[in-house]
């Protein structure tokens, strides 16, 4: 369980940066239709895309971040009760709750634009927790493995 539970956690990590990836492209193909002549407004909005380029890159920030990293946050703490690491379900906890905070943020920024700096800001959060749940998984694995083979080295040591 504990292969299962760093593994989810490392999905996560990769899966901010993919969003990272995707608003970039998103406001990028933005500034290419802006810089063409193009026009950003209300109506463009109301239409359910940015035009261009990047608008792709709006589908896959909203899809990756209102839906697969919030399953993918339940499923790791969900792991976590079963993957035998000291601090695991407190690090899934934690990735949970930043994931939480940072859909909310996302939702919000229509409303009240200045949390987007937040946005920003709380994704790198979510990074760090998840890759802090994936080490402690990896080093609590290690730590197993080295206590088993202790112990077959004095068991070895007994019997000779």
């Amino acid at each position: 369980m504990c292969k299962l539970y760093a593994g989810l956690a490392w999905i996560i990590a990769a899966a901010v940066v993919v969003q990272a990836a995707a608003i970039a492209f998103a406001f990028g193909g933005v500034l290419n239709n802006v810089a063409g002549g193009g026009v950003v407004d209300k109506a463009l909005l109301e239409s359910g895309g940015a035009g261009g380029t990047g608008e792709l890159g709006f589908w896959i920030h909203g899809i990756v971040g209102a839906g697969v990293i919030p399953l993918l946050a339940v499923a790791l703490l969900a792991v976590s009760f079963f993957a035998r690491a000291k601090g695991a379900r407190l690090w899934a906890a934690i990735t949970l709750g930043l994931v939480v905070l940072q859909v909310t943020l996302g939702f919000s920024i229509t409303d009240m634009p200045f949390l987007g700096l937040i946005h920003g800001a709380n994704a790198f959060a979510v990074v760090v927790s998840a890759v802090a749940a994936a080490l402690l998984a990896r080093r609590s694995r290690r730590a197993r493995a080295t206590r088993a083979t202790a112990e077959e080295a004095t068991e070895d040591a007994i019997a000779a």
